[in-house]
């Protein structure tokens, strides 16, 4: 696990971002994904995603077997709530390890979160999600989502050997459809996919982001 280029990476940072200006859409409107409203506000913004994400995760969502379906979390986060996030989590790792420097703290903290800066949430670029049946029942793929890798002792991790057999093969079948469409995962979270931000421009070679910083006002 060593290996993996956290999002705080000066190799992810350095990316430029030529936005190409698409529009976030509602993700409630696409076939063959449902929306999960654990993490709903009252703008909808955790629905919504930038156009080109939206198409490739309903790409996906037709590539899994029959009686699956994508489970959404959350997608888009406004720039201010990204922040919070980041911050209450830095401050958890704070106070469990004071002897941390503020640089090591930062990079601990961004196995886990995005710095708002390069947040592919706050570019409206990538999706959290699980697989459910047709009938809402969410599939056993280790831990739940967002777990830190505090709370899941590192079973957060894409390719964790602390998992069961079938969290593994349900995880595997998560990868070939969202892969197959064009997405990237995080691998210090199983369930964080993207498409066109400064994460997947590295991993896929591309020479820009597709995707900046969005407002829900375009």
């Amino acid at each position: 696990m060593s290996s993996i280029i956290l999002m705080n990476d000066p190799r992810v940072v350095g990316i430029p971002v030529h936005d190409c200006a698409e529009a976030l859409v509602d993700l409630r409107q696409l076939p063959f994904v449902d929306v999960d409203d654990r993490l709903a506000d009252p703008a909808g913004a955790y629905a919504q995603l930038r156009e080109g994400v939206a198409w490739r995760l309903a790409r996906a969502a037709r590539l899994l077997p029959e009686g699956l379906r994508l489970l959404v979390t959350e997608g888009y986060r406004p720039l201010a709530l990204q922040i919070q996030y980041f911050e209450e989590y830095a401050a958890e790792l704070r106070k469990a390890n004071p002897d941390w420097t503020d640089a090591y703290l930062h990079q601990q903290t961004s196995r886990s979160l995005s710095p708002p800066e390069v947040g592919p949430h706050v570019a409206g670029a990538a999706v959290d999600l699980t697989l459910c049946t047709t009938s809402g029942t969410e599939l056993d793929l280790g831990t739940p989502v967002n777990a830190s890798p505090e709370e899941s002792d590192g079973a957060c991790y894409m390719d964790s050997a602390l998992i069961s057999p079938e969290a593994r093969r349900n995880r595997r079948t998560l990868t070939a459809a969202l892969a197959t469409a064009g997405l990237v995962n995080y691998p210090t979270e199983w369930w964080h996919w993207s498409y066109g931000d400064r994460y997947w421009a590295l991993t896929t070679e591309a020479p820009a982001a597709r995707y900046g910083p969005a407002t829900l006002d375009g």
